[in-house]
């Protein structure tokens, strides 16, 4: 896992950074909300995968038992439902245009008032992105109100497991603290409608991370600062609100440069406090764990085990130290996490003395992922976990610790016994879909991090886990023969290959014989042509296309293949394929089965690699092109010619499905424009006209990525979104 392109959640380092920015929207004007036409009432659901995502935080209420919330770095919040034993999501109405406020930055909660929820959101705090907001709610997230920030926020940037960096006053609920980036700390007397920049004593810089965390203490406040360079103070308290210092005899050097997370313990009045040498979730390598008694100002050193140590396989026991959380009905006892800990693999360790001595609870730890199989990475068992920053330890149950990884969120009530706690959590970043004409499952998903799911049920997540042999953390392709639908090829980042076919539908896979050389460092998208017997793989920019007609046993370089396309195959013609140059807005098509391309169709709207090319089944040469807010276009001879529809203005992502009883078309999905908003539409008439079928509480940001309907149920709808998994859609009854 450590050697795959974590593309969404590891967005700012290396390659990885240009992939995830290059497939974010370009924000078009703020749209107003639209109804769903008459008609178009749909019920909306996850597909289950089980949650795939970066937990980077859970707050259980203080006062109110079977309570809690979860936040993630791109798909948003939810409350837990103790009567279910699920995850409600809450910012689904999230919408297209706010597509960066999908990120949840940090999250609150008053002790004294239990409806009360607080949420500050924005997944970047780039120049590109829009500024942050917060959400707050009086009745657990049911309905919100809205405060726009001048400021930006970052859930999806390094540091985003740090915090919390939001907090209700202990002193008084109306008063909010919200620490920010690179714009200081800022404050609201008026319960998050409004917000001023308070006084603080430290100035930020350019690493990104400014405040890292606030946690009250008693009727006084404490701020972690990240921006040190660990000689300078890290940890600030106000008792007043008012005035801020820097807390005396704090640790300093490496091991104590950033801190983490931080909790108290209001029965002995100690404040612990995690450290590592960066912010995480990457790239840390060093880190403590220390206490200060607040009544004495006394610190204590109580870190369990120092990074650095030697491992069996000669290397370095290098890590940091990320989630605390304290038991709020017995003194002392604690547990915090290991981050970044490759080698020996991340844990838990808890206390029962004030951190005397430690256990670690991974030691004995017996993991059952029946319930979501793809935590086993293709291998015989699952690992504790990985990107441990979130820990919470329910405040009426001492044997219920939670904490979230990478892709889930673990949880036990016994300290032996472990299981996902992710019931309604869907976090999966999505890049294609296939719904099959024939077989077992209805859906084949390709996701970030997560490579290809074989969709059984829509209702449990893959009993076969992730596609394996190989196994691939992102997919950049997936495609089926539409004559031999049981014939199905995908594409990804892999460390052991990153190609592979499969024969039964998507069940199993094989690897590639063989692959052209920048495959491993390029990976891009693939397709099939109607019968199976062709391949064309697409890589970068600077990249040929190659071409196999042995299953991937060898590959032979297609010269006048538009480099970086995404080539389409024509579901009936077995020679024909169809790529669009996105650099020159020039169609191309191949008749000979992908030897050789030819331009047609020129003068096209170019410069997005967004821009979208889509073949209608059944039909050769029917070929529709979204080209964003350009508008959608249509060819019927193959692309030599291309004609606008009139029907809409902006089209993002095409997909088909089955024909309305009496038509002869297939049903046709979009997210694009109609009118003035970006939503979810059908058209039974060849686009013709059209139905919005998603509502303004059903939105998820940005889902501009893929859109298939089902060719075997009509009106079935799945869409890829970018942060809550495969949302799909069927008409109400």
């Amino acid at each position: 896992m450590s050697t795959f392109h974590l593309s969404r959640r590891a967005v700012l380092a290396g390659t990885a950074a240009t992939a995830a920015v290059a497939a974010l929207p370009v924000r078009q004007g703020h749209a107003q909300a639209a109804v769903p036409a008459a008609g178009g009432a749909y019920r909306w659901r996850n597909a289950v995968q089980g949650g795939t995502g970066f937990i980077t935080g859970v707050l259980f209420h203080p006062s109110v038992r079977g309570l809690a919330y979860a936040r993630t770095d791109i798909g948003g919040a939810y409350r837990w439902d103790d009567r279910t034993d699920r995850w409600i999501p809450l910012t689904d109405h999230i919408g297209w245009d706010d597509w960066n406020l999908l990120g949840v930055e940090a999250m609150a909660v008053d002790p004294a008032h239990p409806n009360r929820l607080y949420l500050a959101l924005g997944t970047y705090a780039q120049s590109w992105a829009g500024n942050g907001a917060v959400l707050r709610s009086e009745d657990r997230g049911a309905t919100w109100k809205r405060t726009d920030l001048t400021v930006k926020l970052g859930a999806n940037e390094d540091g985003r497991g740090c915090g919390e960096r939001l907090l209700v006053d202990p002193r008084d609920s109306d008063t909010l603290w919200l620490g920010t980036r690179h714009d200081g700390l800022l404050r609201s007397t008026d319960r998050g409608a409004t917000w001023q920049a308070a006084s603080f004593p430290a100035a930020p810089s350019a690493t990104g991370q400014g405040i890292t965390l606030l946690v009250a203490a008693g009727r006084s406040v404490y701020a972690g600062w990240g921006d040190s360079d660990g000689t300078s103070a890290n940890l600030y308290r106000t008792a007043d609100g008012t005035t801020w210092e820097a807390v005396p005899g704090q640790p300093a050097g490496t091991a104590a440069k950033v801190p983490v997370r931080a909790a108290y313990d209001r029965h002995t009045r100690e404040l612990y406090v995690t450290y590592a040498n960066a912010p995480g979730p990457n790239g840390q390598s060093d880190g403590s764990v220390h206490k200060l008694r607040t009544t004495t100002g006394k610190w204590t050193e109580v870190t369990p085990v120092k990074p650095g140590g030697p491992t069996s396989d000669g290397g370095t026991d290098s890590f940091g130290y990320g989630g605390v959380a304290v038991d709020a009905r017995r003194p002392g006892t604690v547990v915090v996490s290991t981050n970044n800990r490759w080698s020996l693999v991340d844990t838990l360790y808890r206390t029962t003395d004030g951190g005397r001595t430690w256990t670690s609870l991974k030691d004995k730890a017996v993991l059952d992922v029946s319930e979501t199989p793809y935590l086993k990475w293709g291998a015989d068992k699952p690992k504790f976990g990985w990107w441990i920053q979130a820990v919470a330890l329910d405040p009426f149950d001492s044997g219920h610790i939670v904490y979230g990884t990478g892709a889930t969120l673990y949880g036990t009530r016994d300290l032996k016994h472990w299981a996902p706690e992710i019931r309604g959590l869907e976090e999966a970043s999505i890049r294609q879909l296939i719904s099959p004409p024939a077989g077992e499952a209805h859906l084949i998903s390709g996701s970030g991090d997560i490579g290809v799911m074989y969709h059984e049920r829509l209702t449990a997540s893959p009993s076969r886990g992730m596609a394996s042999n190989p196994v691939f953390g992102t997919s950049t392709g997936l495609a089926l023969a539409a004559a031999k639908p049981s014939y199905v090829v995908r594409a990804g980042w892999g460390d052991n290959g990153n190609g592979a076919w499969s024969n039964d539908g998507g069940k199993t896979w094989a690897p590639f014989e063989s692959q052209p050389s920048m495959a491993k460092s390029a990976p891009g998208p693939i397709t099939t042509n109607a019968d199976g017997s062709v391949l064309l793989w697409s890589f970068g920019t600077g990249d040929p296309g190659f071409r196999s007609a042995d299953n991937g046993g060898s590959w032979s370089e297609v010269a006048s293949f538009p480099k970086g396309a995404v080539p389409v195959a024509d579901p009936v013609d077995p020679s024909r394929f169809y790529a669009f140059d996105t650099t020159t807005g020039t169609l191309h098509a191949s008749t000979d089965s992908g030897r050789t391309f030819t331009a047609r169709a020129t003068g096209l709207n170019s410069g997005d690699t967004e821009f979208q090319l889509a073949v209608a089944p059944g039909r050769s040469g029917d070929l529709w092109l979204s080209l964003k807010w350009n508008g959608l276009y249509r060819s019927t001879d193959g692309g030599a010619t291309f004609t606008k529809v009139g029907s809409c203005w902006a089209s993002y992502t095409l997909g088909f499905g089955k024909a309305a009883e009496g038509a002869s078309y297939p049903a046709l999905y979009m997210v694009g424009s109609t009118e003035s908003i970006t939503a979810v539409y059908r058209s039974d008439d060849e686009a013709e006209s059209w139905t919005r079928i998603n509502d303004d509480q059903h939105q998820w940001g940005w889902i501009g990525a893929a859109i298939s309907g089902d060719p075997r149920v009509y009106g079935r709808v799945y869409i890829a979104t970018n942060g809550r998994g495969v949302q799909y859609g069927e008409p109400a009854r």
